[in-house]
């Protein structure tokens, strides 16, 4: 695979479906609580948040402890966001990915 183009299309697809779901909810980003992004690589879960305009504090990230786990990666990180207290219990949370066959897709859910 083209590394470069993974790497655009990959930032391209986690901001544009976060958009679409929140949309789709009728939810805005000042609405997100935390944002659990598939953790494939620090420098795309970082553009992704830059291009989606939120703040970084709101981005769970667990790739320096676990590397990419996969399509497990948002379970597990946001597992870590619970057990750590980061993710409470009402609050909006936002879980985006893209994978294998350059799928992606988006949630927006309610702890």
């Amino acid at each position: 695979m083209e590394g470069r183009e993974t790497f655009k299309f990959a930032v391209k697809a986690m901001a544009s479906s976060t958009e679409r779901v929140l949309e789709q909810a009728g939810l805005t980003r000042e609405d997100i609580d935390l944002l659990v992004p598939h953790q494939a690589n620090i420098r795309i879960i970082d553009a992704a948040r830059k291009r989606f305009d939120i703040d970084e504090d709101k981005v769970i990230v667990t790739i320096h402890k676990y590397g990419n786990t996969s399509a497990s990666s948002i379970a597990i990180a946001l597992d870590e966001a619970v057990r750590s207290g980061r993710a409470k219990a009402g609050e909006l949370v936002v879980m985006v990915g893209f994978g294998a066959g350059l799928t992606w897709g988006a949630v927006a859910a309610r702890l």
